[in-house]
C-alpha cells in the first residue's frame, strides 16, 4: 500500500495519511467458523457437593480447587454470599449429560 500524506484541515500542524490500494486482490476467505459455545453444566464426575465448582471450572478451563477456595472465601468474608450463590447455581444449573 502506498501512503500519501495529506494536510488535516482541522489543524495545520497535524498530518494524517490516507492509504491507496495498489492492486486488486482476488483472494477469497472462508467465513469464520462458529465459535465453540461453552455451556455451564454441573459436573457429574468432579464434585464435592452439587458439582457446581467442578462444572464451572470445566467451563472456564481452570482448576476446580481454586473455585472451591474462592467460594469458601466468599462465604466467610462475604457474609454467606458464596453459599447462597452456590445453592442458587445448584438449583438452577442443569447437570451435565452422561458421556
Amino acid at each position: 500500500m502506498t501512503e500519501n500524506p495529506t494536510r488535516n484541515p482541522a489543524s495545520d500542524s497535524t498530518w494524517q495519511t490516507t492509504a491507496e490500494p495498489t492492486a486488486q486482490t482476488t483472494e477469497t476467505f472462508a467465513p469464520p467458523s462458529q465459535p465453540s459455545r461453552r455451556v455451564f453444566r454441573r459436573s457429574r464426575t468432579d464434585r464435592m457437593l452439587g458439582g457446581v465448582c467442578g462444572g464451572l471450572a470445566e467451563t472456564l478451563g481452570v482448576d476446580p480447587t481454586l473455585l472451591r477456595i474462592a467460594t469458601a472465601a466468599l462465604t466467610v468474608l462475604g457474609g454467606g454470599a458464596g453459599a447462597v450463590l452456590y445453592l442458587v447455581c445448584w438449583l438452577v444449573v442443569p447437570e451435565a449429560d452422561e458421556n
